[in-house]
């Protein structure tokens, strides 16, 4: 059964008004995917690179993949992250030193699969559970593409599913300080802006707006989308009236065993112990008061092995998986831990989270990302660089620093431990 061409439905936010502008070559990676997934802001890209509108801010040299180019590394690779999984001396010694001397927060757990036939693996507080924040659209992104996969067997209805179902901004989307990338055809510049009711993007847009942006009304509306098409099957998009009577009439209790068995299956289905990487709730306040939630958590250790069956092609197939992949790949001004200058030549998949929270104090101005009482900074990557390609999730509650600046730092060593390894 053919998927309609339209849905209205409801979710995104954005942010602060600024230009996100830059020169990328025109075969860069996502601009080469503009026409199957119908995400405008790549086509506003291509008309900076060829001079028709304005813009100002580049890429590094990382960023200038053609999609072609972003593969998967362990398919066939039989290997997991487990409690017996061995150590190997000179990556474990190494963690040990570039962390010995920083707070005892710090989370980490890393896999170098520079030889897929001989993954090398090192952690520190790798089981320590700690709050996910934005990592956890990670989740959304494997539930939507389970979602899809559950009710469409066929690769090409799920990609008209995707770049054909247009949604539209609803109270879901509020609040979110986040901008998103805004581009319409005959625009003179790409924008940046929160977002606002009545915004339609299609399903690949809203995607996007979630892995790259890290919008949090996108990754409500990511969610609530999952959650419809495993209520509706092959019959989404429904109308929004139909929408809107389900999620009313629905008592909140079922809304809620629904939303976490979209996330929780297609998790569970690919290896994923959903005991050790959970999200619970929503990203905004209107979307968790329409659907109350459970508690969130992960480890570095979980957001490893789900990086893992990433490479391997387990996240729900091998087609999402590179789908997914190619969303998270950072085509846009780097930040947090992939702001490293050491990382400008690298190829790097990329999400964070963080969470601040301030309280008054003495000598002490809150600011973000450096927070007194709480002060979450959480970063999942894949990393190729050069001969080396490695996988690494860090979480950290490091006070009144600025938890930002310190992964970047802490993936500029990372860098040098992978690549100072003796061959």
């Amino acid at each position: 059964m053919k998927p309609r061409r339209l849905v209205r439905a409801i979710s995104a936010v954005g942010g602060a008004a600024i230009l996100l502008l830059f020169t990328p070559p025109l075969r860069t990676y996502p601009l080469d995917g503009a026409g199957s997934t119908g995400i405008r802001r790549l086509t506003g890209y291509r008309l900076v690179h060829e001079g028709k509108i304005k813009g100002t801010v580049r890429l590094p040299p990382g960023a200038m993949l053609p999609s072609n180019q972003i593969l998967l590394h362990l398919k066939g690779i039989a290997f997991d992250i487990a409690p017996a999984t061995s150590h190997d001396p000179y990556l474990q010694a190494g963690i040990e030193r570039i962390f010995g001397g920083r707070d005892r927060s710090y989370a980490v757990a890393l896999l170098d699969i520079s030889n897929p036939q001989n993954p090398l693996y090192a952690s520190l507080r790798g089981d320590d559970l700690k709050i996910p924040g934005s990592v956890g659209k990670l989740c959304v992104v494997t539930g939507l593409f389970g979602a899809l996969a559950a009710n469409w067997t066929s690769i090409p209805e799920r990609q008209q599913v995707l770049h054909d179902t247009i949604v539209e901004a609803d109270s879901f989307i509020f609040t979110d300080g986040k901008t998103v990338p805004i581009y319409n055809d005959g625009d003179p510049v790409v924008v940046n802006r929160t977002m606002r009711l009545g915004d339609r993007f299609n399903l690949w847009e809203w995607l996007d707006h979630m892995l790259s942006q890290s919008s949090n009304a996108a990754g409500s509306t990511v969610w609530k989308q999952a959650m419809l098409i495993r209520r509706f099957g092959t019959g989404y998009p429904r109308s929004k009236a139909e929408q809107d009577a389900f999620m009313r009439d629905t008592p909140k209790p079922e809304l809620s065993k629904l939303a976490l068995s979209a996330l929780e299956e297609p998790l569970a289905a690919a290896g994923i112990d959903n005991s050790r990487l959970r999200l619970g709730t929503f990203f905004t306040r209107n979307a968790s008061k329409a659907i109350p939630g459970a508690a969130s958590y992960t480890c570095p250790n979980e957001l490893l092995r789900w990086l893992v069956k990433l490479e391997q092609g387990k996240i729900v197939d091998e087609w999402s998986s590179l789908e997914i992949k190619k969303l998270l790949y950072f085509v846009r001004p780097r930040y947090r831990y992939a702001s490293s200058p050491a990382l400008n030549k690298a190829a790097v998949y990329f999400k964070s989270g963080s969470l601040f929270e301030c309280k008054p104090q003495p000598g002490f101005r809150c600011k973000q990302y450096r927070g007194n009482v709480t002060n979450l900074m959480n970063s999942v990557a894949v990393v190729e660089s050069g001969e080396k390609r490695y996988l690494i999730a860090m979480m950290s509650n490091v006070l009144e620093v600025n938890s930002a600046v310190e992964h970047q730092t802490i993936a500029s060593e990372i860098e040098k431990l992978v690549q100072g390894r003796p061959r």
